[in-house]
């Protein structure tokens, strides 16, 4: 038996709400037979007293609207499938632009954003404004998918048509990989397996592609930034002067005999060990989970970050960032917030809104200095103690944090590091 781990894709789904997206993810679903016996009988059920000649797929993802409207899921929903080639989870964000808040949270951890096009559309609003979340949130790679190709005879003149428009659109956007696919959901063209009524398009089907992307190098692995979780003193005879710290590696690459710097105390030292549940290692990389053991005796604090002594983060209290503000309430004047940075957690305030964008067009609004729920917009802030920060664009994990309200402990904001 092969014990080979598969690596994990995560991807994000976004698209108008009419646009195929349930039926799609229903299709993968379907198709890669991830359904169980059970669901798949009560699809068909409802099928059938729908007067339906097909099992319609978009019923496996729309049964949790009626538990959505009874407040019962969140509103971004979580799916998992596999194939032998890979491990999937899906966030199913919702188009509607009350949820931008979702989909910043179900993008947030992404590899690829599939964002789909009702090919009678091209693109609108909603089109523009997911592709400007993909961007802001740095997701690798987008995957554009023109569905409904039935309803225009399969016509390789109207995909084009739709990718010209893209094209000169997501030209303003910091998207790195943008891929095209013209897909029929409802009839499964280009989604798992190639379409005959398509032989002008010479790209391969969805599932290809999302088995086959690379995502390994979309990590950083030049700059060791390892966040403090937990201190680890057994206190016991067996490991009585044993003391570590465990975290996961945020990015770089960490290896036994490193020199290393711990921030903000500034004390140097070189990594004695690498732990883990499966023994000892002599090197350790993003998304490990391990526990660091250092040759001298320091003060190491949950919250304290161990960096590579010739690279080191940036010190600051004042910091940039691209908010998305999460909270029916506006905040006020000089509030304070928890502001939660990898493993450190600080006081800190909104000191100026530099411009919210129009997340439509892409203008800056420079005039409107209020933050309503949704809006995304460049601030300033204030910290009460320094973090350890580097550019979102450069690391997602320490370029990235959220603001709690100090009274609700409700998470209002995500920001993104500039």
């Amino acid at each position: 038996m092969n014990n080979k781990k598969r690596d994990l894709l995560r991807f994000i789904t976004a698209g108008s709400v009419d646009n195929g997206k349930s039926t799609l993810i229903g299709r993968l679903l379907y198709d890669s037979k991830s359904i169980f016996q059970d669901q798949l009988n009560a699809i068909k059920s409802s099928s059938k007293k729908r007067g339906l000649d097909h099992i319609d797929l978009s019923l496996f993802t729309d049964g949790l609207k009626d538990e959505r409207a009874q407040g019962i899921t969140i509103d971004v929903a979580y799916r998992y499938f596999s194939t032998p080639k890979r491990a999937f989870i899906i966030a199913d964000t919702p188009g509607h632009i009350q949820y931008t808040r979702n989909m910043v949270t179900g993008a947030s951890t992404a590899n690829l954003a599939l964002i789909l096009v009702d090919v009678r559309d091209g693109i609108i609003e909603q089109t523009k404004r997911h592709s400007f979340i993909a961007s802001l949130l740095q997701i690798p790679h987008v995957i554009v998918c023109v569905n409904k190709m039935d309803l225009v005879d399969y016509s390789e003149e109207a995909f084009n048509e739709v990718v010209e428009q893209y094209e000169e659109f997501s030209a303003k956007l910091t998207v790195k990989d943008v891929r095209y696919i013209p897909i029929s959901a409802l009839h499964g063209d280009n989604v798992v397996k190639r379409s005959n009524n398509m032989p002008w398009f010479e790209g391969r089907p969805l599932m290809n592609m999302l088995e086959t992307i690379h995502i390994s190098s979309d990590r950083n692995f030049i700059d060791m930034r390892f966040p403090v979780q937990h201190i680890i003193r057994p206190h016991s005879d067996a490991f009585h002067d044993f003391r570590g710290y465990a975290g996961r590696v945020a990015s770089g690459t960490v290896r036994v005999q490193d020199d290393i710097v711990v921030l903000p105390s500034g004390f140097e030292s070189k990594i004695k060990s690498i732990d883990t549940l499966d023994g000892e290692l002599e090197e350790a990389f993003p998304p490990m989970s391990v526990t660091l053991t250092l040759e001298d005796d320091i003060d190491v604090s949950r919250g304290d970050m161990i960096v590579k002594v010739n690279n080191k983060p940036t010190q600051t209290q004042d910091i940039d960032v691209m908010l998305c503000w999460f909270n029916k309430a506006s905040p006020l004047p000089s509030a304070k917030f928890y502001l939660k940075h990898t493993t450190h957690e600080v006081k800190a305030i909104i000191k100026e809104i530099i411009y919210k964008v129009d997340v439509n067009t892409l203008h800056k609004i420079e005039d409107d200095k209020t933050l309503n729920i949704n809006d995304i917009a460049r601030v300033r802030l204030r910290t009460t103690q320094p973090l350890f920060i580097d550019k979102y664009s450069q690391n997602r994990i320490t370029g990235s944090l959220i603001l709690i309200d100090i009274d609700t402990n409700e998470t209002v904001a995500a920001g993104m590091i500039n």
